[in-house]
């Protein structure tokens, strides 16, 4: 019985070693593949990276190439996009949490958003091409590439927004409801500052979502490199830094500033991703104390 117990509790152990060890393997492989491709892209993007590319617009007679109409392209979308979708979403969140009684109703709205989320972006920029584009008229132009973002970035708002409103104790509202606060006046001083941490964070990861999106804007938002004010931008058509990335490397072979705008998207979502923690944690310990 004892030699039984023995090699049972041998074979546990090299099991657990052997999983170890594979787990240990993946954890190399993966972190090792995150290295190559940061250093690769910061190494080759960084040294072509100059104040003129930032500074200043295309010139094709004087033969010079620069990005600021595509950064401020990139801006003009993202502050258009999140106009739209933050109030949208966190308000069809709030209803879904708050205010929705109809469990079967609630349940068919999160299955629908997790499909949403699913899809391939390049379908949503198929949709957004022919419905606010052509349907709509907007034609090809940031306004509606922003639309089309919305669209694309509503269920990771509502699901976000969701989740952290889920983790606000119900003893909360109770309390609340018990000083004579209505609905809404306890939605707004109790639960939505209670789960402020998880909206903020879910914001800044659409954020990162937004900058990142190329496959939708190739058919919504065009390729031009204009440099337009905010309001004229979004009637006209604009290349994003995504954008101008395909169209340098793909169509004018400038693998040089496409690296460069590769570098500094790198960048940026590192800095969104730091700034998505961040903020997580900080809004945790304010709600804690």
């Amino acid at each position: 019985m004892t030699e039984n117990n023995s090699s049972v509790s041998a074979k546990r152990r090299t099991y657990a070693l052997i999983m170890k060890a594979l787990m240990w393997l993946a954890l190399f492989i993966s972190c090792s593949l995150v290295a190559f491709l940061a250093v690769y892209v910061l190494a080759r993007g960084l040294p072509n990276i100059s104040w003129e590319l930032l500074s200043t617009k295309p010139s094709y007679l004087r033969e010079t190439i620069g990005i600021l109409p595509d950064i401020l392209n990139t801006l003009y979308i993202l502050i258009a996009t999140l106009a739209v979708v933050l109030p949208l979403g966190v308000g069809a969140a709030v209803y879904l949490n708050e205010y929705a009684k109809n469990k079967r109703l609630v349940a068919a709205i999160e299955y629908a958003s997790e499909t949403l989320s699913g899809i391939p972006s390049i379908i949503y920029g198929l949709v957004g091409m022919l419905f606010f584009c052509q349907f709509l008229g907007m034609r090809t132009s940031l306004l509606a590439g922003a639309l089309t973002l919305v669209v694309m970035n509503l269920p990771t708002v509502i699901r976000t927004t969701q989740e952290s409103l889920k983790t606000v104790p119900q003893s909360f509202r109770e309390g609340a409801f018990a000083l004579g606060a209505g609905r809404w006046r306890v939605i707004r001083t109790v639960v939505l500052p209670s789960s402020v941490d998880g909206i903020v964070t879910g914001c800044i990861l659409s954020v990162g979502r937004i900058i990142g999106e190329s496959a939708a804007l190739l058919f919504t938002a065009g390729f031009a490199h204009a440099l337009n004010g905010f309001f004229e931008g979004l009637s006209s058509s604009g290349a994003t830094l995504t954008v101008a990335l395909y169209v340098y490397a793909k169509e004018q072979g400038e693998f040089g500033v496409a690296f460069a705008i590769a570098a500094i998207l790198m960048l940026l979502t590192l800095i969104i991703n730091l700034s998505a923690d961040l903020a997580g944690r900080y809004f945790k310990r304010r709600r804690d104390t």
